[in-house]
């Protein structure tokens, strides 16, 4: 019961961690741009989790790499640490916050397809509703409850940020290989996008400071969202079951929406809390509820 408490305790400072992502792109970027940003929030990450690795000791599994490893980790933290993020902060920039975090949160639902592909994971009725469930409350939110009338400020910002989210799924279920002591893992990812970020900001932006405004934004996403919070995750893991734990991170998107609304005043459509829901539910549907014997594998038409 302890385990189960502290699990909870780590789990519910994580999601309200990784909630504050829409606040802290939108605040931290108001002279600089996603590239900008994206480089000073990773090199702190990369920070934050190297002296971590070092202190823990943990720097001998790093150095056990080999070549192919760290080719395959690097290719990994291109897609999810690098890729996701960079269009991520592009759509928060850019576009409607609302209508970013819903389709940022698809990612749980691409999974469900990048899994049956990759992984040959079967296709069950669960699966298949959480996939149709994603897709109904994203199509709300584009169309702000009119199915008639598509209506989006920044098509081609979205689609970055539909892309994003697709790659963070592809890096989820890739990951799923990866055996490796996960601080470790972690330090490469943040590495390759501290890389990744600087050779994209000097190829298509410009090196620049972060203004005053904009450093505690950077701090608090490179130390707290994105690296401490990544500690506390380990130390939820370490105290519960992974399939306790799962149901938390479907709060994430909720307390983001709220972050929007209160803080920076998004306007608020019906269809975009109903979308919300929507996706949300199709992620739990898939991650939460056990499969039962009505729970049938779409396969050749199917049987119990």
């Amino acid at each position: 019961m302890r385990g189960k408490l502290k699990g909870t305790i780590f789990a519910l400072l994580c999601v309200a961690l990784w909630a504050l992502i829409p606040v802290v792109a939108k605040l931290g970027q108001s002279s600089l741009d996603n590239h900008q940003f994206l480089f000073w929030s990773s090199l702190v990450s990369f920070t934050v989790i190297a002296v971590t690795v070092i202190v823990g000791g943990k720097i001998k599994f790093i150095l056990q790499y080999t070549i192919k490893e760290w080719l395959w980790l690097s290719f990994l933290g291109l897609l999810g640490t690098y890729i996701y993020y960079l269009f991520l902060y592009l759509g928060y920039s850019k576009a409607t916050g609302m209508e970013v975090l819903v389709i940022q949160y698809t990612w749980p639902i691409l999974i469900v397809v990048f899994s049956i592909f990759i992984l040959k994971e079967r296709l069950t009725y669960k699966k298949s509703l959480a996939v149709i469930l994603g897709f109904i409350g994203v199509l709300l939110v584009l169309t702000k409850g009119n199915i008639a009338d598509i209506s989006i400020n920044n098509p081609s910002v979205i689609a970055l940020v539909a892309a994003g989210a697709a790659c963070f799924a592809l890096f989820s279920v890739l990951s799923k290989k990866v055996v490796k002591e996960p601080l470790g893992v972690v330090a490469v990812y943040f590495l390759v996008a501290s890389i990744a970020s600087l050779i994209s900001m000097l190829c298509f932006s410009t090196f620049a400071l972060p203004s005053t405004n904009e450093v505690p934004a950077i701090l608090i996403n490179g130390i707290m969202v994105n690296g401490f919070s990544y500690v506390l995750w380990l130390l939820a893991l370490k105290s519960t079951e992974a399939s306790y734990l799962a149901p938390f991170t479907f709060i994430t998107p909720i307390l983001s929406a709220i972050y929007l609304i209160v803080f920076f005043n998004e306007p608020f459509f019906p269809a975009y809390g109903i979308g919300l829901i929507l996706v949300v539910l199709g992620g739990l549907i898939n991650s939460v509820i056990l499969p039962c014997k009505s729970d049938l594998e779409i396969s050749n038409g199917g049987s119990y």
